[in-house]
């Protein structure tokens, strides 16, 4: 799994790992103590998941290169509270959302 497309996909899961497990965190301090336990243990494996797969491609590909792609954990992050915890997300987000998705492509191709 050296490929470019291959780091590209992993890079994917991590910052989508990451940004459940900020999901995650979100529901386990607003509800119950035991959602509290339950949800925050959630989290922290997916952040672990998320910093595994970090590690990993980090120690195969240029740092710049690599970092760019958590700029991608804004995106995630607002998507998945828009879905799951119908949080409303104004238009200006959006359009920052949409520069960052144009930061991060560029960067995936230089």
């Amino acid at each position: 799994m050296e490929g470019k497309k291959a780091f590209v996909a992993l890079l994917l899961m991590s910052t989508l790992l990451g940004a459940a497990g900020q999901l995650f965190f979100k529901i386990g301090v607003t509800g119950s103590f035991t959602a509290l336990v339950e949800f925050i243990a959630l989290g922290l494996l997916a952040y672990g998941g998320s910093t595994v797969l970090y590690f990993y491609v980090l120690s195969r590909t240029h740092l710049s290169w690599a970092y760019g792609f958590t700029g991608l954990s804004y995106i995630f992050a607002s998507v998945l509270a828009y879905l799951f915890l119908s949080e409303a997300v104004p238009l200006l987000r959006w359009d920052g959302i949409f520069l960052i998705t144009i930061g991060t492509v560029l960067i995936g191709l230089s």
